[in-house]
């Protein structure tokens, strides 16, 4: 018998037609601070033009202190949803979850077994897998597939957080104390690290070459 684990939807952050950047720091307190935060979201066109990258960052603000032993956490799914039909019901996912012998192993691109807020992982024919690279080492992008996601490839690991964001000027503009934005600014992620998945797929495994809606969700194993 086949166990299928249903992982229930904390936090998403979303992507629409056209748009390639999402960020959502700090601002969610049901997670925030959690191994299910997410940071940012990017969806791309690949180098080779005939893939899209997906990448989502979780858990923000990891210092350099810290840096050498954050994790992902082996219960926290996360999952990039793909609409292909304008319904923004995802009609393809692509699930990464960690393992405890230090992999990344990334299911899809699939019909999900089921829509909303909670899922099931796919079958193990949609599956890839990728070593996760060791905090301070070279990245690992060396992917092993299932016959049926040939072409896939990704990576998991520790990267500086691409976002910026002056959120003490930020904080003095909502509160009537300044008046806009200073040039340059003052980075207040500088620093610090996020934990990353990358995934790079063949546009025809998501069955559409139009345009798409795209968003990604975190979910927490039950």
């Amino acid at each position: 018998m086949k166990t299928r684990k249903i992982l229930l939807g904390l936090a998403s952050i979303a992507l629409v037609s056209g748009a390639i950047i999402a960020a959502d720091h700090i601002d969610a307190p049901a997670v925030e601070g959690g191994t299910s935060d997410i940071t940012d979201f990017y969806a791309f066109q690949g180098a080779n033009t005939n893939n899209l990258v997906f990448v989502a960052n979780v858990q923000g603000l990891i210092t350099p202190e810290n840096s050498a032993v954050a994790k992902f956490d082996k219960n926290v799914m996360i999952e990039f949803n793909i609409d292909t039909d304008g319904d923004y019901v995802e009609d393809y996912v692509i699930q990464a979850i960690p393992s405890s012998d230090d992999k990344m192993y990334v299911y899809g691109p699939a019909v999900p077994n089921e829509t909303g807020k909670n899922s099931t992982l796919l079958s193990n024919s949609y599956k890839s897998s990728v070593a996760i690279t060791p905090y301070g080492n070279d990245a690992i992008t060396a992917t092993t597939n299932a016959s049926s996601v040939s072409g896939v490839k990704a990576f998991a690991g520790l990267r500086d957080d691409p976002f910026f964001m002056d959120f003490a000027q930020y904080s003095a503009i909502v509160g009537g104390t300044a008046g806009g934005f200073n040039n340059p600014g003052a980075d207040t992620f500088a620093g610090t690290n996020v934990l990353s998945v990358v995934v790079e797929v063949p546009k025809t495994m998501i069955g559409s070459t139009g345009t798409i809606n795209t968003w990604v969700t975190t979910k927490r194993k039950q």
